[in-house]
């Protein structure tokens, strides 16, 4: 079973505790809603015994005198029970909404923060599952389920407490079928738990399906695949159906269950209280009172019966959003000079650069390891530099570890072993926005967000305005296919760019790149998408672009990086070879073999 499909505990003090904290902003409206409450219960407990004075002290005596009074009261009290009723869940369904907004915010916030390590670890339906579904489950909490529970435990003490004061022999009579009770709210919470648990895992399940297919439409189709998914979701969405039909069973049962055991207590009532007003020891005032009574008794029985799966559910939800706020920050901004403790070194430190170089970009790889997972090393003793305004080209075959240095870079990770220095300070000395600030990064996977053309150029940064976005795309040559764009720069866009090609899709990377004007640009596989008639054009464009500013270009083709100053060769996370394009094609080396692979057909120069 997945975390979604648990059910904890009906009731965690610990998680309660936490939860508590939600409402602390909101006392003055939980207070406002609690007194609601008990005015709402005690107005309700009045009701019956007005009937009883009307009938004992008017009707039966005939007595019409005061009866119009009483009616008045009466109506009053209806009255007054409708404004507590409104003022309760008006109260607390505003309160849910508030620590619906402020819990959604702090996940957020906190998933912002947490590095991309958790991220290869934890699906992203799961997550939009803790923002969403879980916190609507709190919210049902917090108006449905704490105040209904509330409501009726003091409805039912109240109730308890009239009926031993007015009779105390009836009022047990009428407690004798509480055991069977019981029996019946413990079989249905059992089953219901169950049947609840089971329906949550093929939610799970469906939710799961449709993403993952909804997302590879287009594989399904080319694929001819939509009669198999048809069959495998018919069989998931049947089996989802069968669950909640057993869940109906169960639910079919109880309530008639209930009523019936309602209508043994009333017989018991009758037959003892009924006695009992022949007798001359009851008035019949009070066994109307009684019977009212003991309807209201039985009602917030089934109600707090049927909440228990609303309370364990609102457990195991806040148990996998706490969980989720609990989960440390690996990848976070320095603390403040004074408790900083000092960095970790390899031993070896590179020359510091010169004061000129000093703020342009000017970066050390010194004897640097880094593993994902425990001492599966990606990266191996690698110590590199690249001075301020230099272009550095990465080569190597598939899993060399060229993008793992991207992701140490920008701090996405933190190195295993060694330290990286950004202008002659650890990165890891360096406020997490200041040191991503520094730098501009295009990946080969191009990710646009919904919104218009100029909106992912800028992505919300005021200080780039319109006449800078347009010169950046012009730049990168991406003015020729917005301006043919109904709207041009305001023509919108769809979710991940889906009405864009890749190659216009790789040009916009490109000016949101160079809109903000990096120190230091990187381009990871940057030219992979685009077409060559394109690519000339963009090569042409970065040539200008790259002067006076530190560039890193990480390239399968090795054309893209021929004129680079200096070319890094990975293979198996170690650094093999260095130098120029010429310098490493007269070394005959790993450059000189991927070189041939590529243009084989091509006579080598030297």
């Amino acid at each position: 079973m997945t975390d979604d499909e648990i059910l904890g505990k009906a009731y965690d003090a610990r998680l309660m505790r936490r939860l508590l904290r939600y409402l602390q902003p909101y006392w003055r409206s939980v207070i406002a809603a609690f007194a609601a409450i008990v005015a709402g219960s005690a107005l309700s407990l009045a009701q019956p015994y007005l009937v009883k004075i009307a009938i004992d002290r008017h009707i039966a005596t005939g007595q019409l005198a005061g009866l119009d009074h009483l009616a008045a009261i009466y109506l009053a009290i209806l009255i007054g029970a409708f404004a507590a009723e409104y003022v309760q869940t008006w109260t607390m369904l505003l309160t849910g909404q508030r620590i619906m907004f402020d819990l959604r915010m702090a996940i957020y916030g906190h998933l912002q923060r947490l590095d991309v390590r958790y991220f290869d670890r934890n699906p992203v339906g799961r997550l939009m599952t803790r923002v969403t579904s879980d916190v609507d489950v709190l919210n049902d909490l917090f108006t449905s389920g704490v105040v209904t529970v509330f409501g009726d435990l003091f409805a039912l003490l109240g109730i308890m407490g009239v009926m031993l004061w007015l009779n105390w022999e009836l009022a047990l009579v009428a407690f004798a079928v509480l055991p069977l009770l019981v029996l019946i709210t413990q079989w249905f919470r059992r089953h219901v738990r169950d049947t609840y648990r089971v329906v949550r895992g093929w939610i799970a399940r469906i939710n799961a399906f449709l993403q993952e297919n909804i997302t590879g439409m287009t594989t399904v189709q080319l694929f001819r695949r939509e009669a198999l998914n048809f069959a495998r979701f018919d069989e998931i969405d049947r089996r989802h159906r069968d669950a909640n039909i057993d869940s109906i069973f169960y639910y079919a049962v109880f309530y008639p269950a209930i009523e019936s055991v309602s209508a043994l207590s009333a017989a018991l009532i009758l037959w003892w209280g009924g006695g009992n007003v022949i007798a001359g020891a009851l008035t019949l005032g009070s066994l109307v009172a009684f019977l009212q009574y003991a309807q209201r008794f039985f009602r917030p029985i089934s109600d707090m019966s049927e909440k228990f799966n609303v309370l364990q559910a609102a457990m195991a939800s806040s148990e996998r959003i706490f969980g989720l706020l609990d989960e440390p920050v690996a990848i976070a901004s320095p603390a403040p000079p004074d408790t900083r403790e000092p960095p970790p070194s390899s031993g070896e430190t590179p020359a510091a650069p010169s004061p000129a170089g000093r703020g342009l970009g000017h970066i050390v790889f010194d004897h640097v390891w880094f593993a994902y997972h425990g001492d599966d090393y990606v990266l191996r003793d690698i110590s590199f530099e690249v001075r301020p305004g230099q272009r550095v080209g990465i080569v190597g075959a598939t899993g060399a570890g060229k993008t793992s240095i991207v992701n140490l870079l920008l701090r996405f990770y933190d190195v295993s072993r060694g330290r990286i220095l950004v202008d002659g300070v650890d990165l890891r000395e360096l406020p997490l926005g200041e040191l991503r600030g520094l730098f501009s990064l295009v990946l080969q996977d191009v990710h646009l967000f919904s919104g218009t053309i100029a909106d992912n150029i800028r992505l919300g940064e005021r200080a780039i305005d319109d006449a800078r976005v347009r010169a950046a795309a012009r730049a990168v040559h991406a003015d020729a296919f917005i301006e043919r764009l109904a709207g041009g720069y305001a023509a919108p866009v769809a979710e991940r760019g889906s009405t864009l090609s890749v190659g216009q899709k790789q040009l916009l990377s490109f000016a949101r790149a160079l809109a903000f004007d990096p120190r230091v640009l990187i381009l990871d596989e940057a030219t992979s998408s685009v077409d060559t008639e394109t690519e000339l054009l963009i090569r042409d464009a970065l040539r200008a672009l790259m002067a006076g500013r530190t560039t890193i270009a990480i390239a399968h083709r090795l054309s893209t990086i021929q004129d680079m100053d200096q070319i890094l060769v990975l293979h198996k996370g170690t650094l093999r070879e260095s130098g120029t394009h010429q310098a490493l094609l007269a070394r005959r080396g790993i450059y000189f073999r991927l070189f041939e692979l590529q243009y084989a057909r091509q006579p080598v120069a030297r």
